[in-house]
C-alpha cells in the first residue's frame, strides 16, 4: 500500500510540475504576444510617420509649384495688359480720326430699295 501511496504522490508531483510548466508557458506566451504587440505599434507609428512625411514632402512640392504657377500667371498678365496698353495709346488718335470722320462726312442718298410714291 505504501508503494501505491508513493506512485500516487508521484503522479500528483508530476502533474503539479506540468501545471507549473504550462502555466509558466502561458506567462510567456502572454509576454510575447504583448512584447510583439508593442512592437508592431511600434512599428506602426514609424511607418505612419514616414508616409506623412513623404505625404507632406509631395504636398509641398505641389503646392509650391502652384505657387510658381501662379507668379508665371500674373506675370503674363501685367504683360498683356501692358501690351494693350501701349496698343491703345498707339493706335487711340488714328481711331479717333476715322470714327469722326464717318461720323461727322455724311453724304446722303437714297435707299436702293425706295421707290418713290406714284
Amino acid at each position: 500500500m505504501t508503494s501505491q501511496s508513493q506512485g500516487i504522490q508521484q503522479l500528483l508531483q508530476a502533474e503539479k510540475r506540468a501545471k507549473d510548466k504550462l502555466e509558466e508557458a502561458k506567462k510567456r506566451k502572454g509576454k510575447r504576444l504583448k512584447q510583439a504587440k508593442e512592437e508592431a505599434t511600434a512599428e506602426i507609428d514609424h511607418y505612419r510617420l514616414q508616409r506623412e512625411k513623404e505625404f507632406r514632402n509631395k504636398e509641398t512640392n505641389v503646392m509650391g509649384s502652384q505657387g510658381n504657377l501662379s507668379v508665371k500667371i500674373e506675370e503674363q498678365t501685367t504683360e498683356a495688359i501692358r501690351n494693350l496698353t501701349s496698343s491703345y495709346h498707339k493706335n487711340m488718335e488714328s481711331m479717333m480720326k476715322k470714327l469722326l470722320s464717318t461720323i461727322c462726312d455724311i453724304s446722303p442718298e437714297i435707299h436702293p430699295n425706295f421707290r418713290p410714291a406714284v
